[in-house]
């Protein structure tokens, strides 16, 4: 079974994220391809071992770039970690896929491309994401959410810094309670707009102990509309497709090294 993670980066500058590669996982094998948003971002540099943007990439060990967001087991906060991110110890692509990939001082996140669940619905697991830049009050009322409690979503269209944010709200009374991340932002927009009551977002766990990035851990889930497709802005799209007919260009094998 296939599974698709894409990366996505944050400009130091802008302050806006881009998603500029896609990693696929095949029957064994990674594959790795850079996306239109890697193109379209200026001050973007590609990876070591893989700098061509126009060329595929393919492995049967994890790309560095991913293998080394996998926060190591024999390190004392990998426990508060999978709690925090409501996981126990699943696969590769499933822990990136809950957690982001998230390192200190990070510029990249990865996450998952949504596929229907066996109900056919559009599920999510997601942090809360800009608490820093929230009052204290805002804060003290996120802490005091309580697992199962309904979010709403709010789209910012007036937002100087992006247009695309969508922001969540606590009900009665209403608090600001973080933003959606910005990679999930033109799918949560299609959902609003094809059926405005059906997206609901509720409360999965609130890490009062954890850094404000893994504070607010949140499941959005909505029925999934007919012919609706996920992660189909322009900068998801692949700037190269993988080689699948005879006299194409074979993608680049990584070389792991001991």
């Amino acid at each position: 079974m296939m599974k698709t993670l894409y990366l996505a980066w944050q400009d130091p500058v802008d302050r806006m994220w881009r998603t500029v590669g896609r990693l696929t996982l095949d029957n064994g094998k990674y594959k790795f391809v850079y996306t239109k948003g890697a193109k379209n971002a200026p001050r973007f540099s590609t990876f070591g071992g893989m700098k061509k943007l126009d060329q595929p990439y393919e492995s049967t060990e994890l790309f560095p770039v991913f293998a080394n967001r996998l926060l190591s087991e024999r390190r004392p906060e990998y426990e508060d970690y999978l709690k925090w991110a409501n996981l126990s110890r699943h696969d590769i692509t499933g822990v990136l896929s809950a957690t982001g990939g998230k390192r200190v001082t990070d510029s990249f996140r990865v996450f998952p491309k949504p596929e229907p669940t066996p109900e056919e619905r559009y599920e999510v697991t997601f942090f809360a994401h800009g608490l820093r830049y929230f009052p204290e009050e805002a804060r003290r009322r996120v802490d005091a959410l309580q697992a199962g409690e309904r979010l709403y979503l709010m789209p910012d269209p007036q937002n100087e810094y992006d247009p695309m944010a969508i922001l969540l709200r606590t009900g009665d009374p209403l608090f600001l309670a973080g933003y959606c991340p910005r990679f999930f932002a033109t799918d949560f927009k299609q959902l609003l707009q094809l059926n405005p009551d059906q997206p609901a977002v509720v409360v999965i766990r609130v890490n009062r102990d954890a850094p404000l990035q893994m504070r607010l851990l949140c499941r959005l889930s909505s029925p999934w509309p007919a012919g609706f497709e996920t992660c189909s802005g322009e900068e998801y799209k692949p700037l190269v497709e993988e080689p699948t007919v005879v006299g194409r260009v074979q993608p680049w094998k990584w070389t792991q090294k001991t």
